[in-house]
């Protein structure tokens, strides 16, 4: 019966963890040209449900006709989610001209 509670927990455990794990990208025009990148964060609170602050992307791209738009968790913003139990919960925007 130890046995199976200690599985069943690692088991749960290990499908919590993956559960925000995700990558969206969106191509605007031909996509990126120039190999220009820039990086903002974005502030969630209670798994993501609550904005604090989210990236401007066009501000971002600037006069740009042609990017990318990635936005994904980071090895640091899934590690502040695990440290604060999903309080706070930061992605991170990438637009690539």
């Amino acid at each position: 019966m130890k046995k199976f509670i200690l599985k069943s927990m690692l088991v749960l455990a290990v499908a919590v963890t993956f559960t925000s794990c995700y990558t969206v990208t969106a191509t605007i025009g031909e996509g990126p040209k120039t190999g220009v990148e820039v990086r903002k964060a974005n502030h969630f609170l209670i798994a993501g449900l609550v904005p604090i602050a989210t990236a401007d992307v066009k501000e971002m791209a600037g006069d740009a006709k042609n990017y990318s738009i990635t936005v994904t968790h980071s090895f640091v913003d899934g590690l502040l989610a695990a440290i604060t139990g999903g309080l706070y919960t930061p992605t991170t925007t990438i637009v690539r001209k």
